[in-house]
């Protein structure tokens, strides 16, 4: 029986459905992952959103603070899911060296026998848009990269466009998932952005109805601090890899 193609593969990828949904050797990380994002948010729901719900009754605009923060969240989370659970842009390896660049050579022993070998240029010239580049010859793989094609380590596949390997998602970002991982980190700044905005409004309300002093409304909430600062430094993860990615797009480089 002829086994399908993702059966058969020898790379250390995980299929599920059939082979529809790609994965990384390391894809256990992203449960972790999503527990970074999912439950400060739902922390925030019950904690402030909740108390603020009830601050704007009045405007019927309570709701709307509850509603933002998921819809937040799940945009996050669909563009984690396509970051993770899809092709990279692996470069299908040969099942044998490329015949047309074999060498046959012989070799002489120090008693003078002849010894016939087989080997393969570890690089050649290709000519990409009438410029000539070398490429390098990947041993596991059997073929010669494409150019800013590298072979990825920890996923043991060549991979297009192959800017680095990310156990955040638990997949190696290259050419056909690089823009999902980038909205993936950007849109990621929106809700800690938002969480922490509305934790210090909260505060503030505190504040002004009943509490008098930030230590007093602070105390009176100490979710909202927690979150502030988590927040915070979720920021600053998330922004610098996103400010760092900017410039990578801007001047046509990847991270390795």
């Amino acid at each position: 029986m002829t086994k399908r193609v993702f059966e058969a593969w020898k790379g250390s990828n995980k299929f599920i459905l059939g082979g529809r949904l790609i994965f990384g050797p390391d894809a256990r990380s992203l449960p972790a992952t999503l527990l970074l994002i999912i439950v400060p948010v739902a922390l925030f729901c019950v904690f402030v959103a909740r108390h603020l719900r009830h601050e704007f009754s009045s405007y019927n605009a309570g709701y709307a603070i509850l509603v933002v923060a998921i819809l937040f969240t799940i945009y996050v989370l669909i563009l984690l899911s396509f970051t993770s659970a899809r092709d990279p842009g692996i470069v299908p390896r040969n099942l044998h060296p490329p015949e047309e660049e074999l060498r046959y050579e012989t070799t002489i022993s120090a008693d003078g026998r002849q010894t016939p070998s087989v080997q393969i240029p570890r690089t050649k010239e290709v000519m990409v848009n009438g410029v000539s580049v070398r490429v390098k010859y990947c041993d596991t793989c059997m073929l010669y990269r494409p150019p800013r094609c590298s072979h990825c380590s920890i996923c043991n596949n060549c991979v297009e466009h192959f800017d680095h390997h990310c156990p955040w998602v638990g997949q190696y970002i290259g050419q056909r998932n690089y823009r999902y991982y980038f909205m993936f980190v950007s849109s990621s700044t929106l809700p800690c952005i938002y969480v922490s905005s509305m934790s210090a409004f909260y505060i503030k309300i505190l504040m002004d109805n009943q509490h008098g002093t930030v230590w007093r409304a602070m105390k009176a909430s100490p979710w909202s601090v927690a979150l502030m600062i988590y927040c915070f430094i979720a920021l600053c993860f998330v922004g610098g890899l996103t400010a760092f990615h900017l410039y990578l797009i801007s001047t046509n480089m990847t991270t390795l």
